[in-house]
């Protein structure tokens, strides 16, 4: 199986300068653990993850007036949608990270995630064992 066949193509975009309560609204809103930042003027492309949210709350920082730009990501491990499964763990597992950003042809085509990657090896469950697991 191929990035390409697990990957999200609805992406959370932001700019650099949405806070990040801003970012952890939308985030939380569409149940997802990063952002694609935006940023012509630092590189380009850039993640903003959960944990970095976590992080910037955890040394005190005020999630009102901190900015994206200041916790993203922008020396960032890129897939391609033709990458197999195995080569984006590895590639997450070597980073230390949970999400990668899917590039085609230069644009963001996707982002893939430890749980796209859980969900696409996990034996689908049959209805008998659901129907046990509700009862």
């Amino acid at each position: 199986m191929l990035v390409r066949d697990a990957m999200s193509t609805v992406i959370l975009t932001l700019g650099p300068t949405h806070t990040l309560r801003e970012a952890a609204t939308l985030m939380s809103a569409r149940r997802v653990g990063a952002a694609v930042i935006l940023d012509p003027d630092a590189g380009g492309i850039g993640i903003l993850t959960e944990r970095d949210i976590l992080n910037s709350v955890g040394l005190g920082q005020n999630p009102d007036t901190e900015r994206a730009h200041a916790h993203t990501t922008t020396a960032v491990v890129f897939a391609a949608p033709t990458w197999t499964l195995e080569e984006a763990a590895r590639a997450m597992t070597h980073g230390g990270f949970r999400h990668l950003i899917v590039l085609d042809r230069g644009e963001v085509a996707g982002i893939v995630s430890v749980r796209d990657l859980i969900r696409c090896w996990s034996p689908a469950r049959e209805p008998a064992a659901l129907a046990r697991a509700g009862s």
